[in-house]
């Protein structure tokens, strides 16, 4: 088979949803201008040697509908005649994508592949689809398939005693190391600045129009504490432990790589970024949704024959501080190598986003560190997890 190599990997910040700067911009916009931005960066690339557009979201309806995939290929400026598709694995979407075009690429049907993963959660709360038709005989014989994330948080903090003040400091903690990242400037290779344009008054009372660079994440709150965090009630359980300070944000943002056979990046004279070494998708219980990753990693590990001590850092995704604190003490995760630069809990979950979120960050992290290997690796609604390897020479 043929190497699967990144030569570029960009994302968007990351924003609040429903009040943050990127409310109004609409997905297909983030994506193009990523994807405008992956194509600006490798000056010796023809855009017309682009053999596909792989492009994830959770919400694949509405302003994410009509094959977002497509709509942001040409958002991007990219030629009609590339072709594009939309993948959809709900929280593992963007790694999905990011696995297939290297899959198309090892196989030898493809050389170039853009991959990558968007959501507004702003324009689309997830399940916000017009009409909601839940299959009724599952819905009588397995109903834990259409359970809330939050309830299989709650299920997964039960049956793996996850302590809320635990749950609570593991959430301070990401909050922090995000912080000190911004501050740090290791995010800043990474992230796309999006021009965003909004309507103020001026001083006489006159409205105009005014456009301002947004270029930081928004999540992180310098502001949080053990203290404002054990304040805060429960919001699925009565009597439960996941708050909306220990849970994902919502959020809004995308993400994005260009996928290129080894010796196609070479002849172009191209940096190598990152090796696509696997991927691996699991089922578990939907009741336990979190869990996903105590599959997928060891199914990735046999897979690759790569230990976990081999694994210079892994970005788990913190669906909620429970759930993560569930898969790390499960398998035994390195905590020192584990989400060094804060989670989703600070940063924010925008669901089709992520995965490919997760790899741009992992691979712009062992740069950093002079290289080695990164894992990824998120739970899946419905009851899946997901974990991919990359490295960096």
């Amino acid at each position: 088979m043929y190497e699967a190599v990144i030569v570029s990997a960009l994302r968007t910040p990351m924003a609040r949803g429903n009040r943050g700067a990127l409310r109004h911009v609409s997905p297909s916009e983030m994506s193009g201008h990523v994807i405008s931005a992956l194509v600006a960066s490798q000056a010796a690339l023809d855009p017309l040697e682009i053999d596909d557009v792989i492009w994830g979201t959770a919400t694949p309806e509405r302003e994410q509908g009509l094959n977002i995939a497509r709509v942001a290929t040409l958002a991007g400026g990219l030629s009609e005649t590339i072709p594009a598709v939309t993948v959809n694995r709900f929280c593992a979407s963007g790694l999905q994508t990011i696995a297939q075009g290297a899959q198309a690429i090892m196989a030898g049907q493809a050389e170039v592949v853009i991959a990558g993963g968007v959501e507004s959660m702003s324009y689309l709360p997830f399940n916000s689809s017009n009409r909601i038709a839940p299959n009724c005989a599952l819905s009588e014989s397995d109903p834990d398939l259409y359970l809330s994330m939050g309830l299989t948080a709650e299920n997964v903090a039960q049956k793996y005693n996850i302590d809320r003040k635990d749950a609570d400091l593991f959430s301070y903690e990401s909050h922090q190391k995000a912080i000190d990242a911004i501050k740090s400037g290791r995010y800043a290779n990474e992230i796309v600045p999006i021009p965003v344009t909004s309507v103020v008054s001026d001083e006489s009372g006159n409205m105009k129009k005014v456009t301002t660079e947004f270029a930081i994440d928004e999540g992180p709150r310098g502001d949080t504490s053990i203290e404002k965090l054990a304040k805060l009630r429960p919001v699925f359980k009565m009597g439960g432990s996941v708050t909306a300070g220990n849970a994902s944000q919502v959020s809004d943002g995308a993400a994005g790589v260009i996928l290129m056979r080894r010796e196609k990046a070479e002849a172009l004279g191209l940096t190598i970024l990152a090796v696509y070494r696997g991927f691996t998708v699991t089922g578990v219980s939907p009741a336990l949704m979190g869990i996903g990753p105590v599959s997928a990693i060891p199914k990735l590990i046999t897979q690759t024959g790569v230990a976990v001590d081999d694994i210079k850092r892994i970005e788990l995704n913190e669906a909620f501080s429970c759930q993560s604190l569930a898969v790390i003490n499960t398998l035994g995760l390195p905590v020192a190598r584990t989400n060094v630069n804060g989670g989703a809990i600070a940063l924010g979950h925008p669901l089709g986003c992520t995965g490919a979120r997760l790899t741009v960050s992992i691979i712009h992290e062992l740069m950093r560190e002079g290289g080695g290997n990164g894992m990824v690796t998120m739970c899946v609604g419905g009851g899946m997890g997901a974990a991919g390897l990359f490295e960096v020479a």
